[in-house]
């Protein structure tokens, strides 16, 4: 035998009916809906930058077109590498001075900062400031290298700045699923195209 409860009383309560808190929405206008459609139906927005105003910018002061680019991260790496070349030329250019100084007074019989040593000559002190010399040319055609390809960096990224927000091309990550092997799922990266 089977007993249930039964509500003689099974109506519905409709004297007391809750009230809407949230107002009812004005309706649009065709024309804001219009528009609407429009704004969401547009081609997104690239930001643009101008090759030259970052070649130009770039050439003034090292790193302000990275600046510009908005490239925050590459100006320590442009401002670290000017700043040791230039060091480097300098300490050269000041043992050049040095060794020079003691070449010439080593020629006129004066002495010098090495007199007295041991083995240092002309010969000695000639080839120590033919290499300085020669070391402080290199810092400084090297440090102009980096000053040219800083500018070539700046001109390059801001030249292919809006490439990079192609919906069409996608690296994405994603979850494989294998049926055939011991692992269902393994993680990977999937590169799409879209024509």
């Amino acid at each position: 035998m089977v007993f249930s409860q039964v509500n003689p009383n099974d109506t519905i309560r409709v004297e007391n009916l809750p009230k809407d808190s949230i107002p009812a929405a004005k309706p649009l206008s065709e024309s804001q809906i219009l528009g609407d459609i429009d704004n969401k139906n547009a081609p997104a927005k690239i930001q643009k930058f101008s090759p030259a105003k970052a070649g130009l910018y770039s050439a003034v002061l090292p790193g302000l077109g990275q600046f510009y680019n908005k490239k925050y991260w590459k100006i320590p790496i442009v401002w670290g590498a000017v700043g040791t070349g230039i060091g480097i030329a300098l300490w050269n250019d000041k043992q050049y001075k040095r060794y020079r100084n003691a070449f010439v007074s080593e020629l006129n019989g004066l002495p010098h900062e090495f007199s007295g040593i041991r083995g240092i000559d002309k010969t000695v002190l000639g080839n120590a400031q033919d290499r300085s010399k020669r070391q402080r040319d290199y810092a400084i055609g090297i440090t102009g290298l980096i000053y040219i390809l800083n500018i070539v960096d700046a001109v390059v990224d801001a030249h292919l700045y809006e490439g990079r927000k192609d919906p069409d091309l996608a690296l994405t990550p994603s979850i494989i699923n294998d049926q055939l092997s011991n692992f269902e799922t393994k993680a990977g990266l999937t590169l799409s195209f879209r024509f």
